[in-house]
């Protein structure tokens, strides 16, 4: 039920630099593995990840009960106490439902809410306005939005955007077409206050050289010291170095996209020990995928073991 009361437009949210999208490890009967969780907080701090994003797309949000999705961010906003950014995602197919969640992750401790462009429903654009206006008017904690067309069946268009960014609460855009002309028509939108982040981890790069604020990133969840250090050198402007950090993985990029998010990152995590299964309708990656799998595994870890040696 909602409130009556409106809360107190909430402080402005710095959000910058390499984001991971975190993925949520289950164990082999699809239950929370929580010492896993804990494990893949601890490393993407230990890397250098610079905001995290809990309950996502990513997470398997939709998969989770409440109590499960309150165990995730109340571990991680305790394992990050304050260095970085926590977002949670809350984004649903109904404005109330969104705003409920927002409470809720308000309540747990979170520092924002990545809120996803309505799912299945595909609201015209008026109504994209009137649901994150809303959204932003009764939310406590800052808000992202998220744009992810494959996903969700519809498209935030930069002029809404553009409306949007002018919300006091609404402090971001996390943009998942991979089109140059998308960033292009977003980017003269960045202003202290309103952050433009890529959420295409292959074009990442490109976007940050060209002015965006980071990355929210899938990739990161297995490779952080190299996003953090790719993302250092594309915010600084050094576009043969950021490439030459970049261009290696080319192949986890692939891989990445070659079954449905998040199957193949966490069967990259599984090799790792972190988690091992996931929840219908989404299954284990596919046996003619394990050999690339296991291939791949060896050459990430590898180039991110040398990452983080050269910047011992």
């Amino acid at each position: 039920m909602l409130h009556a009361m409106r809360p107190a437009v909430s402080t402005i949210l710095q959000i910058s630099g390499s984001i991971t999208a975190l993925a949520t490890p289950l164990t082999a009967a699809g239950e929370l593995d929580l010492p896993a969780w804990q494990a893949h907080l601890a490393a993407q701090l230990a890397a250098g990840t610079q905001g995290i994003v809990v309950a996502g797309s990513t997470g398997e949000a939709a998969a989770l009960f409440d109590a499960e999705y309150d165990a995730l961010l109340r571990i991680a906003v305790e394992a990050v106490s304050g260095r970085i950014p926590v977002l949670a995602g809350t984004g649903h197919s109904n404005t109330a439902k969104t705003i409920e969640a927002n409470r809720r992750a308000a309540a747990l401790g979170a520092d924002g809410v990545l809120v996803v462009t309505p799912p299945y429903v595909r609201p015209t654009q008026s109504g994209l306005l009137a649901h994150y206006r809303a959204v932003a008017d009764e939310s406590s904690l800052p808000v992202v939005l998220y744009n992810v067309p494959g996903r969700t069946g519809c498209d935030l268009a930069p002029d809404t955007t553009a409306e949007l960014a002018l919300h006091p609460n609404i402090v971001g855009i996390k943009e998942a077409r991979a089109d140059r002309e998308r960033m292009e028509d977003l980017l003269p939108l960045r202003r202290p206050g309103f952050a433009v982040l890529s959420g295409d981890d292959p074009t990442a790069v490109r976007a940050m050289l060209a002015g965006a604020d980071g990355v929210v990133s899938v990739a990161s969840n297995v490779v952080p010291a190299m996003f953090r250090r790719l993302c250092d050198l594309a915010l600084a402007g050094d576009a043969a170095a950021a490439q030459a950090v970049d261009t290696p993985l080319d192949a986890l990029y692939h891989f990445l996209g070659i079954e449905p998010n998040p199957i193949p990152v966490k069967a990259l995590l599984s090799l790792a020990g972190i988690g091992h299964g996931l929840r219908l309708p989404l299954q284990p990656l596919s046996s003619t995928h394990a050999a690339e799998a296991q291939r791949l595994y060896v050459d990430i870890t590898e180039l991110e073991h040398r990452c983080r040696a050269s910047a011992a």
